[in-house]
């Protein structure tokens, strides 16, 4: 059998643009999966001319026919979920075709506190993150003390499941001078939010891997990138799970060689939101330029990213422990006109040079990058390119050094924020 199925990962440090690569593969899918992360990881979708911001709710969720699954691997805030639903949905509940795991774990209120908490005792040491218990409620299902979205099916079981867990956190927050959080007002909360929720909730194992086996077109869509793997990230500086394509058999519930293709989405250049080493990083009026000309700036926080040139050490780096068989370079566009234009290639690290990232954040941050410089890429109607050779000499050159460095076709070039603003070099289904 031949399966039609691709990952869409972010090969960098998230906000990539995973989520209008999604929107445009999904219109040619059957089904999206997001299958980690919460919703401090935003994507945003451009639809004739207006933005929509996603948090938990997959990026084919706006396509007529497309059903979409949230797997085990990724944590949900119920109420947060709830508003996302009202916010896009309100008017027309018959168009949200969804699936949630019963085997996802739940972003309760005391996870948040305890997000705060914890940045709070680190001081100058804290990770930046976004305050929304994805790490607590992460540490909780570690922990085995985590509350399961097939919980609020049965309400005994879940008031018993909430006490163990409260029994542990509201000490945890009780040492941290804040006040506990109250039983029976959150048992109240999570059983009007079961009664909503119940519909979708189902083993969406069962649901992905019948869908695979029947031919259907499948995208598996992670939130933020590579480099924030909690494993092969530039640690203690990461996320609570694994964003990458190799996780998608434990966080989805479907077998290794069932996920055919790993489309790498990138940016054109490199941002990052957040603590933790970027080498490349141009915290000068180079990268303010790009900052504004990119709009990079937080879907979800707003936080202004930090920008800096393309960086191909650390995406061969993420292309080797994935498995990357296409590339989608996304924001183009923002380099049109951009004088001193850069790529890095590698880095000086104790007069050595290495192409590959350190496993210390530390060691990492003391690399020095090495770069190879482009002639500037001329303003260019994008509504005429339709192929490769329709670019111009000097972006077929920039485009051209990715894809021999990194051994993959370039198969999307995005060049504006529409879904019509991507032009397809070759089919992925």
């Amino acid at each position: 059998m031949e399966y039609r199925t691709i990952s869409v990962e972010g090969s960098q440090f998230g906000d990539e643009g995973k989520g209008k690569i999604t929107d445009y593969i999904a219109s040619k899918a059957n089904v999206v999966c997001r299958y980690q992360g919460g919703n401090n990881a935003g994507h945003s979708i451009e639809i004739d001319g207006v933005r929509h911001a996603l948090r938990s709710l997959p990026s084919g969720i706006y396509e007529p026919g497309v059903m979409n699954v949230i797997a085990n691997g990724v944590v949900v805030n119920p109420f947060a979920l709830l508003d996302e639903i009202d916010e896009n949905f309100a008017g027309n509940p018959d168009r949200l075709k969804l699936a949630i795991s019963d085997r996802a774990h739940l972003i309760l209120p005391y996870h948040i506190l305890l997000d705060g908490c914890y940045e709070g005792a680190m001081g100058k040491n804290k990770i930046g993150t976004t305050h929304r218990g994805i790490g607590p409620c992460y540490s909780d299902k570690a922990k085995r003390i985590g509350i399961r979205m097939g919980d609020l099916l049965d309400p005994d079981y879940l008031k018993e499941r909430l006490e163990n867990a409260l029994a542990i956190n509201n000490r945890i927050l009780s040492a941290f001078g804040e006040k506990p959080v109250d039983i029976d007002e959150l048992y109240s909360r999570l059983l009007s939010a079961a009664e909503r929720l119940r519909p979708f909730i189902t083993d969406t194992s069962v649901l992905l891997d019948e869908a695979i086996d029947a031919g259907k077109k499948v995208v598996f869509e992670g939130a933020q990138g590579s480099l924030l793997d909690l494993d092969h990230g530039t640690y203690p500086f990461v996320t609570s799970s694994s964003p990458t394509s190799v996780s998608i058999p434990v966080n989805a519930g479907v077998a290794p060689y069932k996920v055919k293709k790993v489309l790498a989405i990138m940016k054109s250049y490199m941002t990052r939101v957040g603590e933790g080493p970027m080498p490349s990083e141009q915290d000068n009026a180079w990268g303010q330029s790009i900052r504004e000309r990119g709009n990079e700036y937080g879907t979800v926080t707003k936080r202004p990213r930090r920008v800096g040139y393309l960086d191909l050490a650390l995406l061969g780096y993420t292309s080797r422990i994935t498995g990357v068989t296409d590339l989608a370079v996304t924001l183009f566009d923002v380099l049109m006109g951009v004088d001193d234009l850069k790529i890095c290639v590698g880095y000086s690290l104790d007069g050595k040079l290495i192409d590959y990232v350190p496993a210390s954040a530390k060691t990492y941050a003391h690399c020095k990058p090495v770069y190879k410089s482009f002639e500037t890429i001329p303003f260019f109607d994008k509504t005429k390119i339709k192929t490769f050779d329709d670019l111009p000499r000097e972006a077929k050159e920039y485009l051209g050094f990715i894809k021999d460095t990194l051994h993959a076709d370039i198969a999307l070039l995005s060049l504006g924020a529409e879904r019509t603003d991507t032009v397809s070099f070759k089919p992925l289904f």
